[in-house]
């Protein structure tokens, strides 16, 4: 296949610089590398060079491969250079006025047919472009860090980009490796703007006093399967990059609640405690190790009380089975006995409001996140409510340790944190649906290639059910009083009809 762009120019030689330069290069073009810092270009194309040589080292590419694509790698000294260029892409620094400066400059050296590809992650396409003799070359074409790696590329349309400049930028992104996803231009395109449901809803969460940092993480992992929790993600991204992408996205969607900042990030980010990059974020790390205080044991019981589980509880056959294969007395009568352990299963309303609609003694009563089927977890998470007593509390973990799987107790909240964090996460994309920023496909494909999530959002919402994901929601609307919680009409329209999330509209 010919390699629709032959040279391609690479304005920026950073990390993601040098990220495009490799793979551009080995879908065949000639890459013309500048940078206006003096020898940048130049120390880039030995930066890659050596990434190449090491791939020829572990038998993945010959030494003629290395000669073949080293000599790809052009430097070169001025913009002016980059004349002969079909595209040019940018990667320097996130600021407007010198994105559109640059641009302005290429235009006047490029000819009319040459496409024009910023890589910018959080800014406007089309502001990008305006002031263009000829914006609609211009596109967006964002990839992720590390690029060979990162095998997702979102190509964004600006308000005048001509359909055939994204049809071929995505058609060049396949050939070097990745796979391409058309977003509109809106704040965040895809990947970041539905990544605001993980670490935001975990920050509200560990903001209110439910959980702390490793609790959360462990939560997360166990029971729905990230690789890494919320705040080990934050850890690893480092603050000075994910605050400013949460402020930014929430100020360009004026001040959204779904998308409200932390206080938390912003003083760590204020106080320089950013994450592994300076050994100490939201765990410390020694030798690149996260210190991680244990979990605490399991409560030691030597009277186990009989255990009543309510009516109205989520999953209720499989949580009695559940009990069955525990070995607990379970009572079976229409109300507890004055010594029962009463376990509530709620979606989206907290222990304490269950506790006094059903009109149950709050001092023994316990409750369980069953969102998830059990089988499915992990870890099995448990929420008190202010007035449980520590012998009940103690008796539901022992019990539901009994199988050896680990048990996390967590004060009382509205939806638990796999609850809280999942309909976010669903809902928020359903608000990307219902903007038409992308097709339901792409999105799922955005978000498990780009964020590594252990399912697409929408997979996530019909793996456990619309109807659960919004009454999580409806619930926590009520509990909290919150308009974040407000259910996407996408998602609500869908979950009303027993409709999959995936279904693509006429």
């Amino acid at each position: 296949m010919t390699t629709i762009y032959m040279d391609v120019g690479l304005v920026g030689t950073g990390a993601m610089g040098r990220g495009i330069a490799q793979i551009a290069a080995q879908a065949g073009s000639t890459v013309h590398l500048f940078d206006t810092q003096p020898d940048a270009a130049a120390k880039a194309r030995d930066l890659i060079i050596a990434q190449w040589a090491r791939l020829q080292e572990k038998g993945r590419l010959s030494q003629d491969d290395v000669a073949s694509l080293s000599s790809r790698l052009q430097v070169s000294s001025s913009l002016e250079a980059l004349s002969a260029c079909q595209l040019v892409v940018e990667a320097i620094v996130e600021r407007l006025d010198i994105k559109k400066s640059l641009f302005s400059q290429l235009e006047a050296i490029v000819p009319a047919s040459t496409v024009l590809a910023t890589n910018t992650s959080s800014l406007s396409v089309t502001a990008i472009a305006a002031g263009l003799e000829h914006p609609g070359r211009l596109a967006g074409y964002h990839f992720f860090n590390p690029v060979p790696l990162m095998k997702v590329v979102e190509v964004i349309a600006g308000l005048k980009t001509e359909a055939r400049v994204c049809e071929d930028l995505a058609a060049y992104a396949r050939q070097m490796g990745h796979t391409p996803v058309q977003a509109a231009d809106t704040p965040g395109f895809i990947v970041n703007h539905a990544g605001r449901g993980y670490g935001t809803e975990a920050l509200r969460i560990v903001g209110e006093g439910v959980a702390d940092f490793a609790t959360i993480d462990r939560i997360l992992k166990d029971q729905v399967g990230f690789k890494l929790g919320p705040f080990e993600l934050m850890d690893l991204t480092a603050l000075d990059v994910s605050h400013p992408v949460m402020e930014s996205i929430y100020q360009q969607y004026y001040d959204e609640p779904r998308y409200r900042p932390s206080v938390i990030t912003a003083q760590r980010l204020a106080g320089g405690v950013l994450g592994r990059k300076t050994n100490e974020g939201f765990y410390r790390y020694v030798d690149g190790a996260a210190q991680v205080a244990p979990e605490p044991a399991v409560p030691q019981v030597n009277e186990m009380p009989p255990v009543w589980v309510s009516s109205r509880a989520a999953r209720r056959a499989e949580l009695l089975q559940l009990l069955k294969d525990l070995g607990a007395t379970i009572e079976t009568q229409s109300a507890p006995s004055p010594n029962a352990l009463t376990l509530v299963a709620p979606l989206g309303f907290d222990v304490t409001t269950v506790a006094v609609v059903e009109r149950l003694d709050p001092a023994r009563t316990v409750g369980i996140d069953l969102l998830v089927e059990d089988a499915s977890t992990k870890r099995r998470v448990l929420a008190t409510n202010p007035a449980t007593r520590v012998d009940m509390r103690d008796a539901a973990h022992a019990l539901f340790a009994r199988d050896g799987k680990p048990v996390s107790v967590i004060r009382d909240s509205g939806g638990f944190v796999t609850q809280r964090v999942v309909a976010t996460i669903v809902n928020i994309a359903a608000d990307i649906c219902q903007q038409r920023i992308c097709t339901p496909a792409d999105l799922e494909t955005a978000v498990t290639l780009g964020l590594g999530y252990p399912l697409g959002p929408l997979a996530m919402g019909n793996r456990w059910g619309p109807a659960s994901i919004l009454e999580v929601l409806f619930n926590m609307q009520t509990v909290y009083g919150d308009p974040r919680y407000r259910p996407s009409p996408w998602l609500r329209r869908r979950g009303a009809i027993g409709l999959s999330l995936l279904h693509e509209e006429a």
